[in-house]
Order: structure tokens, then C-alpha cells, then sequence
């Protein structure tokens, strides 16, 4: 850094005064005779010079102290101008592997979206403000989207400006025009809750061991469908009744996948769902590594890959949900998501293990996601609570 100190300084500009004789007056009677205004002068850590300038030397002082703190800390540089399409395209190519491909996904989603809403793509990044952020959420809540879908974008897009604010340099600090923008209130879903007795007349009504498996596994350790489907038999430990979530490297007969959050998990599961893997194992074609994938399958989504003609967020087993829905019909009970299955599993466990312990069960990444989302009141619960208030009436001797 060329300098350190930010200075504050007289700027004069119109020409020197002169005198009755036509001399140029001293220096030192300019500031009563020549116009000047204050300005505050610093390096950048490239050793450039920037300056602003201000009415008041108060003014320049203030501002001074706010910058000399980012030069201290050599974030005193002005940001670049760029545009914001090239900030998107250059997003995408950044963050590629940096995180999930479905997140990419989203934010580009979410870019592109607030693009088209601004209509001017030669828009430099620093003039979008708060403004534009302000119309587009009320632009997106006039499409009767869920308020829920609205509030995304709105956490998408705070997310992504700040990585323009740093790592990029592109804004400066609190210059996110979505800084002070508020999600809007959602009332809270009622989370689905699967009674054992509706899960058992679906675990009965399955035609096949590969079902039954798949739904008890998921019943039972939490796991995601893109979780349990990309189990391989060496991740499951028969010794200890115990599944491994864990990451995979892509190879000859192996897809490339990563948790969700990019955490590892070991989950301990029932015996009975050991001796049902147990038996899928006896049964499984030698030619696939996968619990769920059969060597028929596996052996056309590698053909895929190998043209580049694979995506990662294809279904690896196609029209499993319309499957299930066919099962809960068969069984005569409401209807359920997979993703059911595994709140359900969560909720059991809340019931008996600190809330720590469920937290790294289910592999959320914060714990606020354990508390609001999966810690629902079931029948019995309520049938407690009606109890205990019974109780109470009781004392009552004039009602």
C-alpha cells in the first residue's frame, strides 16, 4: 500500500485572485479569496489515488475516518465497474463446483429472473439499488407466487450481491441492494407426520423387496431419496447395523455425488432393515456397486455419461413418486412424499434425543431447520395435552 493515511485537504479550483497591483495574492489569503472545497484523499492498496470531495470539512473528516478503517484493513479500493451480465456469466463459471449443482441452478434462476425485471442489460452492477430489488419482489408477489418462493429469491439474491461485495470487489460495503429488503411472513406448514399403522399397510401393500427395502430404510435412518438412492452396498455396515451417507468420486462404475450441505452421515438403523438389505444383497446383480441401482440401469446412465449426454439432476430411477402414490391407494391411506418419510423419521427421534443429537442425524446445517421444520405434535402428544388439562378441570367442583 503506497499510503496509510487518509487525508483531508483543501481543493482549490478558479483561478488565483490578484491583487489591486494585478499580483497573484499570497497563498495564505486564498482561503478568504479563491473558491476551494474539501476533499479527502487515500491510496488504494494498487497504489492508486482516489478522492472525494465535500461542502464542510466536517463532512470530508467523517467520510475520512470511515475510509481510513478500510484502509487499515485494505479494503480502502473503489469497486470495479462491471456490468450486470457480465457479473452473471461470470457467476456462473465461479461458482461451478464451488457449490450444488441444483443451487447453481436456483441462483442463475433468480439472476436471470431480476435481469429481465430491470430490462437493461447494460446495466452497470453498482447503480442497481434498493429500488429495483423493492419492485421486483412486489413484480414476483403480483404473479400470485407463494410468498414462500418470493422470500427465496429474496435470500438467493441477498447471498449472491454479497459475494460482489466481497470476495469480488465489485460494490462496496453496504451496498447489497437487497441489505434491507424483508422476507415476507409464511405461516408454517403442518409437517405430514406418517403414523406406524398407515406406513405398515404401505410396507404390506409394496409387491416387491426392492420396495419394501426403499421405504423402510427411508422410514427409518432419514435418509433423502438422492441419498438412499446412491447407497452402494460398502456403505452399508451389516456389522453394526449402521448406513453411511457419504460422498462419491466419479469412476469406471461409479456416478459423482455429494450430500446435501457436503456432510457425511452415519445413521444407526433397526435389525430388521439390516436382514431386509441383507436379503437384497443375496438377490443383486454383481454388476452394480448400488443397493437401489440395478446393473441394467446403472449400465445405461454410464453409456449416457460417457456421451456427455447425462445430467446430474436426471432421475436415476424414473416415476417413483407416482409409484408410491399407487401404493398409499392400494393401502387406503393419505397419500405421502418421500421427503415425508424422512420427517416422520426425524420427528420420532426428536422425541427421545436432545435436539443436538437430531440436528447431526439429519444432517441440517442449522439447527433453527430441526426445530421449525421437523419437531411436529402428533396424535399422542395432543391426546397428552388434553390429558393433563383434564386433570386440572378435575379440581373444579361448580362447572
Amino acid at each position: 500500500m503506497a499510503h496509510t493515511k487518509v487525508s483531508v485537504n483543501r481543493n482549490w479550483y478558479g483561478k488565483v485572485p490578484l491583487d489591486k497591483k494585478g499580483k497573484p495574492v499570497p497563498r495564505n489569503l486564498w482561503p478568504k479569496r479563491r473558491k476551494f472545497s474539501w476533499e479527502a484523499r487515500w491510496y488504494s492498496s494498487e497504489g492508486k489515488r482516489h478522492s472525494k470531495s465535500f461542502k464542510s470539512r466536517k463532512e470530508a473528516e467523517e467520510y475520512a475516518r470511515v475510509i481510513q478503517d478500510k484502509v487499515n484493513i485494505g479494503k480502502a479500493n473503489k469497486p470495479k465497474k462491471v456490468t450486470f451480465q457480465f457479473f452473471i456469466e461470470e457467476h456462473k463459471k465461479l461458482m461451478k463446483g464451488q457449490v450444488a449443482h441444483s443451487t447453481l441452478v436456483d441462483q442463475v434462476r433468480a439472476l436471470n429472473f431480476f435481469k429481465e425485471h430491470i430490462d437493461d442489460e447494460d446495466i452497470l452492477l453498482k447503480k442497481i439499488n434498493p429500488r429495483h430489488a423493492e419492485s421486483f419482489v412486489a413484480h414476483r408477489l403480483d404473479q400470485d407466487l407463494a410468498a414462500a418462493t418470493v422470500n427465496k429469491d429474496i435470500r438467493t439474491l441477498h447471498s449472491i450481491f454479497n459475494l460482489a461485495i466481497e470476495p469480488r470487489g465489485y460494490l462496496s460495503e453496504g451496498t447489497n441492494p437487497f441489505e434491507k429488503i424483508k422476507q415476507r411472513k409464511v405461516s408454517d406448514k403442518v409437517v405430514r407426520f406418517i403414523p406406524t399403522e398407515d406406513f405398515f399397510k404401505v410396507f404390506d401393500a409394496v409387491p416387491s423387496l426392492w420396495w419394501k427395502t426403499f421405504l423402510a430404510l427411508a422410514y427409518t435412518s432419514a435418509g433423502r431419496k438422492d441419498e438412499l438412492l446412491n447407497l452402494t452396498w460398502s456403505d452399508v455396515d451389516f456389522e453394526n447395523n449402521n448406513v453411511n451417507f457419504v460422498p462419491k468420486k466419479a469412476s469406471k462404475k461409479i456416478l459423482a455425488w455429494e450430500p446435501k450441505d457436503h456432510e457425511s452421515r452415519i445413521i444407526p438403523v433397526p435389525e430388521k432393515v439390516i436382514l431386509l438389505l441383507a436379503d437384497m444383497q443375496s438377490q443383486t446383480d454383481e454388476s452394480s456397486s448400488y443397493v437401489f441401482i440395478s446393473g441394467s440401469r446403472l449400465k445405461r446412465i454410464l453409456g449416457r455419461r460417457a456421451c456427455g449426454k447425462w445430467n446430474a439432476k436426471s432421475e436415476i430411477i424414473n416415476n417413483m413418486l407416482t409409484r408410491l402414490k399407487v401404493f398409499c391407494n392400494w393401502a387406503g391411506v393419505k397419500q405421502f412424499c418421500f421427503h415425508d418419510l424422512r420427517r416422520t423419521c426425524i420427528t420420532n427421534w426428536a422425541r427421545h434425543l436432545p435436539i443436538h443429537a437430531v440436528q447431526d442425524l439429519a444432517g441440517h446445517s442449522k439447527i433453527e431447520t430441526t426445530r421449525k421444520y421437523y419437531l411436529s405434535v402428533g396424535k399422542s402428544d395432543r391426546d397428552m395435552a388434553r390429558a393433563i388439562q383434564e386433570k386440572v378441570m378435575t379440581k373444579l367442583t361448580n362447572f
